[in-house]
């Protein structure tokens, strides 16, 4: 439950003064890539990443699986975290949904049920257990990679070497950042892309200021579509990611909206973690990503499953 650390945007003194602990991430990633792989019958597309949050991981589930809905029974998979409720209610709200501590008890449970035969999962790439038949690694197109050190002196779970052994690469975001594209393209050729388009923006009075107010990853993306979409925004309020907001928070957000005459607006994510009472005059922003070159994805899912 904290902030991106500024200095996962660049290498500097404090960067390089944790490289030494990294070492440990190297270390344990080594040893969990010795582990033996296990297929299972129905097939599984995992979609993770390996710069922490923030990357559109749930967003691509979700289109993935409008993708492929007609032609197979499918899934959601994600191993259950404690504060991230918010994105199980996502998911719920597209398709059967399963939640473990251990993915491989929610993997075997579909398998012998026979009711479904493509499990999705919504993070996992780090399970080096399970032998996926397709792994979709997600960076944001305006984080890139950050200073492209392992934690805790960079943002990232895994070296970038390990791109090539992923399906694919996708890019999702707003920013058209050739230089990314460029070097991904190093390790992995199959990269897509997307930008997120808002789904509810005729609900919304454009024509008034507003404030937002956002626990998410991506921060920055979440302003970015605002402005895009031509949002006055006056004021904001950035939580860690998952933030589970008191009664208080929302009531001192409230009360500074009505003094300044201010709208309020939140992500969607944002909105299911708020109670009842708290939603009241809270307005949130519906996104679904714009796959770029979707006839090319749908033909690269379904000539590997």
């Amino acid at each position: 439950m904290i902030r991106k650390p500024l200095f996962w945007n660049n290498i500097n003194l404090i960067s390089l003064s944790l490289v030494p602990i990294s070492i440990i991430t190297l270390i344990v990633n080594f040893f969990k890539n010795l582990f033996l792989k296990k297929k299972y019958k129905i097939k599984t597309i995992c979609v993770g990443n390996i710069y922490i949050g923030g990357t559109g991981k749930t967003s691509l589930c979700i289109e993935i699986n409008n993708i492929l809905k007609k032609k197979f029974r499918t899934v959601f998979i994600k191993k259950k975290y404690s504060d991230q409720f918010d994105e199980k209610q996502l998911l719920t709200s597209q398709g059967d949904f399963l939640s473990h501590i251990d993915r491989k008890i929610s993997l075997r449970k579909v398998e012998n049920s026979k009711k479904f035969n493509l499990a999705i999962l919504d993070d996992g790439l780090q399970e080096k257990t399970i032998n996926y038949d397709i792994s979709i690694a997600c960076f944001n197109s305006s984080y890139g990679v950050g200073n492209g050190l392992l934690l805790p002196a960079g943002p990232l779970r895994e070296n970038l070497s390990v791109l090539k052994n992923y399906s694919a690469i996708f890019l999702n975001g707003e920013k058209n950042n050739k230089k990314l594209l460029s070097m991904l393209k190093k390790y992995n050729n199959h990269i897509f892309r997307s930008n997120y388009l808002p789904t509810n923006i005729k609900k919304l009075n454009r024509k008034k200021k507003y404030l937002y107010f956002c626990g998410i990853g991506n921060p920055e993306e979440f302003e970015y579509t605002l402005k895009k979409y031509n949002f006055k925004i006056a004021k904001k309020f950035i939580y860690p990611d998952h933030y589970n907001f008191e009664n208080q928070e929302i009531d001192k957000i409230k009360q500074i909206a009505y003094s300044e005459k201010l709208k309020i607006i939140t992500t969607e994510k944002d909105y299911k973690r708020l109670s009842k009472r708290n939603k009241q005059n809270i307005e949130h922003l519906k996104i679904k990503i714009n796959i770029k070159n979707l006839s090319e994805f749908r033909k690269f899912l379904e000539e590997r499953l």
